[in-house]
């Protein structure tokens, strides 16, 4: 089968492999989606915790097309999703009910084989069946979402709040369907690309900021202008860290300030002390998922999220080094999807 292999940080290459064999509850999935990500591209340089030799790929969904002989919960033909985290169920965090911080966490995509190759492997208890009225390339944007709705268990708005999120890409245009599903009143979203602010009006209801890189003090002025009395939740999606370190102008006393996008690990910001003391604004980080891939999923099946109009480009695996330079440099394309 062809796959794109990393044999070390920015090594890579699509190549023959060998086609995996399932064995016991594995099932073998012919990926039809694969999702790109900028957590892609931290794996890329050798970070989020990458093991190499890898093939790279967390959000995938395909059709089964082989099974072991313990598996009973999916057949040949079956369309599913895939969730990629395998806790080990051992560590202290495992057994002290916070999975999602599992010192040994298995990550297909991350540390273990992913999707962007023709064939995967995946136990059939981390699989989920798609509806007939979903596409793979909606499939593929499963994970992202269980993502989203994680960080709505994190945020925990309350109906009647009013929200401010810097970045819209595709994870987080879901986002800003989920949070006017739970209830916030005034969602105001802020990005640089006009054609990703059109989307989070048209699917989230969204008021929408033109941000400009160049010149922050606009976009400041604008926001105060409209919105004099701040947010009661004030959201990064960028993971970009002058952004984030203006979060705390936004807000008003109580707020939560959320870093729901992945900042480089080696990055750094000031933050008034005094400030989050004098105003009590509560700082909130929202990492990955795990244990809301089913909710994920029936949100997906179910069509109260919209995936659709996020795939705005696809690749071949031959196309990665496009796809790669693509979302590096922050282009219009809102969520690309390869087709191994």
């Amino acid at each position: 089968m062809k796959a794109l292999v990393y044999d070390g940080p920015g090594a890579c290459a699509v190549r023959e492999v060998a086609t995996p064999t399932p064995r016991g509850t594995e099932a073998l999935v012919r990926v039809r989606a694969c999702g790109v990500c900028k957590t892609d591209v931290h794996i890329h340089h050798g970070r989020f915790f990458a093991a190499f030799p890898l093939i790279p790929g967390h959000e995938f969904a395909g059709e089964v097309a082989a099974v072991g002989e313990a598996v009973t919960r999916v057949q040949v033909g079956d369309r599913v999703a895939a969730d990629n985290q395998y806790p080990c169920g051992r560590c202290d965090a495992c057994r002290g009910g916070t999975p999602l911080f599992c010192a040994h966490m298995t990550a297909q995509g991350v540390n273990a084989p992913g999707g962007f190759a023709e064939y995967t492997l995946v136990d059939e208890a981390r699989l989920y069946p798609l509806a007939d009225t979903v596409s793979f390339d909606e499939g593929a944007l499963i994970e992202p979402a269980a993502c989203a709705v994680h960080g709505i268990d994190v945020i925990a708005p309350r109906a009647g709040d009013d929200a401010l999120q810097f970045g819209a890409g595709g994870t987080g245009l879901i986002l800003a369907q989920l949070l006017r599903g739970a209830g916030v009143a005034t969602l105001a979203v802020a990005d640089l690309s006009p054609r990703k602010l059109a989307l989070a009006g048209q699917l989230a209801g969204a008021e929408t900021v033109m941000v400009r890189r160049d010149a922050p003090e606009a976009h400041d002025l604008a926001l105060h202008n409209r919105y004099p009395g701040g947010f009661a939740i004030v959201i990064d999606a960028t993971g970009v860290p002058a952004v984030i370190e203006r979060l705390p102008r936004y807000a008003h006393p109580g707020a939560k300030l959320v870093m729901y996008g992945v900042a480089p690990e080696e990055a750094r910001i000031a933050i008034s002390p005094y400030d989050i003391f004098r105003r009590e604004l509560t700082l909130l980080g929202s990492f990955s998922q795990l244990g809301t891939f089913p909710r994920a999923v029936k949100l997906v099946n179910s069509g109260v999220l919209q995936l659709k109009e996020l795939v705005t480009h696809t690749f071949p695996l031959e196309g990665w080094a496009d796809a790669l330079a693509r979302i590096s440099r922050g282009s219009d394309e809102v969520k690309m999807v390869m087709r191994p």
